[in-house]
This record gives C-alpha cells, structure tokens and sequence, in this order.
C-alpha cells in the first residue's frame, strides 16, 4: 500500500512483516491460540472450527484476560453470504435475583462492584462457541477442544503476565480467596513465567461437554444434536457447581464480603444468538459492529463524524489530526454513556448523517473538558451517568484506588495506562499508573481459503476477577460492573438485561465482501485504539502491520465503564512515539496529556483478504511479545 499524501509516513522498518498467502490466516493475542486455529485449518477446518479451537486454547493459556465463566461479542461473514456481517452474541444477561433494590438496600452499594460474584453476569462465551461450531462449523467437537484439553490436562509454559497477575492477588487469594489460593498458589507462591501449569479440573470438564456430543452421535443424533448436548451438559455442570458456590459470601471490590445471586436456573436460561450488525459506510468502506448493547457503534459514530473532515484532519500521528481523533471519541462517548445500553436506543439517529453534522460542529480548536452528549429531536434524554474524578467509599484503605496490589481492589476491570517500555519489555497490560492489576480481554481473528472471516474478542471469568469455582476450575466474569443502580439508565441492572459490554470486534467490508477483521483488548480503548488504526489503513492507506506499530493514542475524558467508574477531564494518554512536539502541541490545546511509554497502548491484530485475488493477510501486536499472526 501506499501512503496518501497529507498522512504521516509509517515507521520505516515494521516489527513483523505483513503476512500474505491463499490459504489460511490467523492472529490472535497469544502464539499458542494462534498455532491451535491455524492447525485446524491445515487439517481442512473452516474458519469457524479453526476460531472455536483457538478460543479454547485462550481460556487456557490466558486465564488473566479471559475464561469460560466470561462473556464474548464477535463478528462474522460466510463465503456463502459474505453480504451479511453477524453478530455472534455471547453476552450473558444480569441474573434474575440482580435488582437493583437488592443491591441498595440489602447489600448496600451505589456501584456493583468490580471483583466478586455480585459482579456476575450469566456466563456466555461457551455457549456462543458451540452454537457457533453447530450451524458454521464442521469439525466434531471433541476434535476441536483437543488442544484445549491437551493445554489442561498436561500443561502449558505460563506467561510471565500470569505469574505477575497471580503476584498481584496472592494477598487477597490467600486471606479471602481460599478456592483460588488452592488454584493458583498450590505451593504458597505464584507459579514462575514458563513452568508447565495445568488446569485437570477444566480439562475434565471439557473432555465432559467432548464425551456428550460423542455419546449423542452413538445414538444416531445429527451433528446439530451432537454440539446441543454439549450445551446442555455445560448448562447442567456449570449452573449446579455455580448456585452451589456463590451462596457463601465472599470479599468484593468494595472491601466487604457479599454472596452472588447466579443461579443454575439462570444458566439453564441462557441461550446464545445471532443479530444483524450495525453499519456506516466509510470512504467506500462498510464498517461492521455490535448494536448499542455493545459500544461498537460509537466507532461507527466516530466514522461518520470523521468522513466529511480532510483527510490532513484524520492522521492521527499529527497535531491536528490527534486532537480531531480524542474530540471526536470524547464526543461519541458521551453518547455511549448516556444513551447505549440493552434498550431501545435509537441507533438510526444516532448513526445519521444529520447527527454526525451537528456534532461535528463541536470539534473545535480547544480540548473539551465537559462530557456533552446528544439531545436528540423527539426523545428526552437519559440521565447522564456520575462524573467522579475520585471514588469515595466506605472499604478498607486497602480496596481503594490507588492502593497497592493485592487489595480487594486488585482485580478489578480493565487497563488504562499500562506501563511498558519497549516490545518485550513487558507485557503493558497488567497493571495501571498505580501499580494495580488489571483484567483484560483476548481477541481472535480468522480468514479461511474459502471466504470465511471472523473477528472475536473473548474476555471476562478473569482468574483475579472472582473466586475459582471449585470442580470447574475457573472463575466466573464480572461484567455486570458496567451496569447503574439507577432505573432511569439504559444502562441500568436489571434482570434479563445485558449489561453494555465493551468487546466490540469489526468487521470491514468492500462492494460486498468482507476485505477485513480486527479488533483489539483494552475496555473503553478498544474502539478508540481501532478508530486510530481504521484511519491509518482505510484513509491513509498504511499496511495493517504498520498501523498496528503506529503510536497509539485514547481518551479518558469519559466515565470508565470498569469500577470504580471514574473520569479524567480533558485526558489523553498517548504513546511517548508519537513525538514531543505534537505531545507539546496537544497540551498547549488543553489536554491533560498522560505519556504512557513508548510501547505501551493497543493489542490490535487483524486478518485480510482480497476478494478479486483471494490473497489472505494477517497483522499482529508486537507490544508485549506475545500476540502472534500465522498463516499461508
């Protein structure tokens, strides 16, 4: 590709070159996922066989950045119907006993916290992959869990960010968390980056749900009924072992022990879905996301605020084009916190050409420090959430923010500023400006010979997020912190509701057919560091790699969506890279500008394929040493 004029040249010599082949692609946030899926497509699996494979793989090798008591979104296109992006949607709902009077007045909290099963939403990433591997796949599933289980059972060499992270809670699994002391420091010390850990109660159950699709194909079930009594022994272990588990109050975020209201019944409820995507046209590009259950379509807001602007106003590497990128995301933000959630949202207004005209009136040359979201014409406004540049609360010092690792705080929501110094270094994702560990999220992308494209981010069920449920081996997710004790919300908990999740994969289309997929770890960030790299390849016509080696850049000018739910007014963290001068420049605008290091924001991967060649691509994240892009 060549680079427009008017956009900042890419880096001059890449950290790994853009991978090109006809036959298969695979990038993901770990080597070990990424290797899984690309042998599944060697051996004549579709993209959605080789997706599920590595997602399980991810459950195994990145238990700090997801599990199966999480949650996932992903986004897809069949070479049967490559006109159609869908929605995989495995975002469990709030429990039926999740109310909000509940969580007032008999557990008294304003927040739902951030670590503990209060925190839980029902579980529904494996349900999604199943469903998945039954209607698009094609492999039977105890051949795509085998290397999952194989991870399990004789184990993996641990990354050095899971010994950190395990570092981080040791305090609070040994004084509060007796089932994942039992699980993660079985010798009374944190596992050491590459020893061979393993996971026999996840493996056992994975080579349960393998031995239910077998014993329905003996008795003569299609493979659709095969998969389906995989799910159905899921629903059954998991919600037994769950309800079961929960009922025992625990310590949470807030410094004080509480007991879940998850009940068996709930996950016997869940089922996973399909829906159609939300979508912007883009500079001759269909741009696919979530609905508004999700935060994706506030990159497809940004897209259409940006589309009218020059392109000298969208490099991102630039001065103007930095400060034109973070009000922009500033500005669709604030509708995403005011307006988003599992409701009636009125998207079509909000996408509208009419919209995106008045808001971009608002992009001026001074940095905003106010949270400004829309008012719509014939709608009345939801309440706008709390603006907290601090959390007060009533919890022990040792839960608040700001205090050292290994509080009741400590596994808590999603990075901010990760602190890192170079690819390599570390992994810049562990811990925020305070030294405080952080969960996080995986992302997966798959393009087969055939057609067939997939973009998913898996997260949740983080091993610091709540206590290991015992016979599972896993902790369950916590997503249900993004919710409001407040009935006005759109966003508000409720039960059956989901709460509006940040995992937000896209998927990119051209004359009808999907040409890319991607998406990256990071909460708030992730559409904010993917908007940054959209710009880069659609408009300034960098190769993925380069984008994803670019200096990256967000806001935090907006209620984080993780508690303790605060913002920084005006904030910007960028990565040193991006050079002195426009940093300089940026400040002198009103951005409260945070340097993050050099190597420090963004987990983006991506696949690529050229419909009238049928030349596939892969891009990977160098920052950390660990995502991995594989493929021929």
């Amino acid at each position: 590709m060549t680079t427009r004029p008017g956009f900042t040249p890419p880096p001059a010599h890449p950290t790994r070159p853009d991978l090109r082949g006809t036959f298969g692609m695979v990038a993901s946030t770990h080597w070990l996922a990424s290797a899984s899926a690309q042998s599944v497509l060697e051996r004549g699996g579709n993209a959605f066989d080789a997706a599920v494979a590595g997602a399980f793989v991810l459950h195994v090798v990145e238990p700090h950045l997801n599990g199966p008591g999480g949650d996932m979104t992903g986004i897809f296109a069949t070479a049967s119907e490559p006109d159609r992006p869908r929605v995989l949607m495995g975002q469990g709902p709030a429990p039926a006993g999740a109310t909000i009077g509940h969580y007032r007045d008999t557990e008294g909290l304003d927040l739902v916290p951030g670590s503990g099963a209060l925190a839980a939403a029902v579980p529904g990433a494996v349900d999604a992959w199943l469903l998945l591997l039954r209607d698009h796949g094609t492999w039977p599933l105890a051949d795509v869990l085998e290397p999952a289980i194989g991870y399990a059972s004789d184990g993996h060499p641990v990354l050095a960010a899971v010994c950190r992270t395990v570092e981080g809670v040791a305090d609070l699994f040994a004084e509060h968390w007796p089932t994942s002391a039992r699980r993660w420091l079985p010798d009374g010390r944190a596992p050491r980056p590459g020893e061979l850990v393993t996971n026999p109660e996840h493996a056992a159950l994975l080579a349960d749900l393998a031995a239910a699709a077998e014993a329905a194909r003996e008795h003569g079930a299609a493979r659709a009924r095969q998969v389906d009594a995989a799910r159905d022994a899921w629903r059954t272990r998991v919600g037994e072992a769950v309800e079961a588990f929960v009922r025992t109050p625990h310590r949470h975020s807030d410094g004080r022990d509480h007991a879940g209201v998850l009940t068996a019944a709930d996950v016997d409820a869940f089922a996973a879905g399909y829906e159609d995507a939300a979508t912007v046209n883009f500079r001759g590009y269909t741009v696919a996301k979530t609905a508004a259950w999700g935060q994706g379509p506030a990159l497809l807001q940004a897209l259409r605020l940006l589309d009218a602007f020059d392109d000298d106003r969208l490099d991102p590497s630039t001065e103007l084009g930095a400060h034109t990128v973070l009000e922009t995301l500033k500005l669709v933000l604030a509708d995403r916190d005011t307006w988003y959630g599992d409701d009636d949202v009125p998207l079509d207004a909000l996408l509208s050409a009419e919209h995106a005209a008045a808001r971009r009136t608002l992009v001026d040359e001074r940095a905003s420090h106010e949270l400004r979201p829309s008012t719509l014409l014939g709608r009345s406004a939801p309440p706008a959430p709390p603006l907290r540049t601090t959390y007060a609360t009533g919890a022990p010092a040792a839960a608040l923010p700001g205090a050292p690792t290994g509080g009741a705080a400590a596994g808590v929501g999603e990075p901010t500023v990760p602190a890192t110094a170079a690819p390599g270094t570390s992994d810049g994702l562990e811990t925020d400006v305070h030294g405080r560990t952080r969960g996080d999220t995986c992302h997966l992308d798959v393009v087969d010979r055939w057609g067939n494209m997939i973009s998913v981010t898996p997260s949740g069920g983080w091993l610091q997020s709540s206590p290991t449920v015992p016979g599972l081996g896993f902790a369950l997710g916590t997503r249900l912190q993004m919710t409001w004790l407040d009935e006005a919300s759109p966003s508000r908990l409720e039960p059956g509701r989901r709460p509006r999740t940040t995992l937000t994969p896209t998927l990119v289309l051209r004359d009808g057919h999907p040409i890319m997929a991607c998406g990256s770890p990071g909460g708030d960030q992730q559409d904010q560091w993917q908007l940054a790299f959209l710009l880069r390849v659609l408009v300034g016509g960098y190769t993925p790699q380069e984008a994803i080696d670019a200096p990256a850049l967000h806001t935090t000018s907006a209620p984080g969506s993780f508690w303790p739910r605060t913002w920084t007014p005006g904030g910007a963290v960028v990565e040193n890279r991006l050079g002195s001068d426009v940093i300089a420049a940026l400040e002198a605008r009103g951005h409260v500008v945070t340097r993050a290091g050099d190597w420090a924001l963004g987990r983006l991967s991506a696949v690529t394929r050229d419909p009238a060649t049928g030349v596939l691509g892969a891009a990977a994240n160098p920052r950390g040493a660990q995502g991995y892009a594989v493929g021929r």
